[in-house]
């Protein structure tokens, strides 16, 4: 899942002076640092604190919304049909969405 949005890497980029901002993979991205001649990976500490500063992007906010949405609509499900499946339903997909919101090791 991507966790950055690149316009809060470049207005990073811009502010202190890096250039050429790229993207790798998903959350490692590179920059010429200023005066450099080789690219280098934006510091870790930096992009944590990028990330604590704008919060969720866009991408994290769809998976949030829709996990709440469906824990709602499991909740009414299964107190209409009297069946506990749309709660474990509501589980896994909560589940998945917890682990794919953690950040990995950048």
């Amino acid at each position: 899942m991507k966790h950055f949005r690149d316009e809060w890497i470049q207005e990073w980029c811009d502010e202190n002076g890096w250039t050429d901002l790229f993207r790798e993979r998903y959350n490692h991205y590179w920059a010429f640092p200023p005066g450099a001649v080789m690219p280098e990976p934006i510091p870790s500490e930096v992009l944590h604190l990028i990330k604590a500063t704008k919060g969720f992007c866009t991408e994290e906010r769809t998976w949030l919304t829709s996990a709440i949405l469906i824990s709602i609509i499991s909740v009414v499900l299964s107190y209409l049909l009297k069946n506990p499946m749309p709660i474990v339903f509501a589980f896994a997909f909560g589940a998945v969405t917890s682990a794919k919101l953690e950040v990995e090791e950048i």
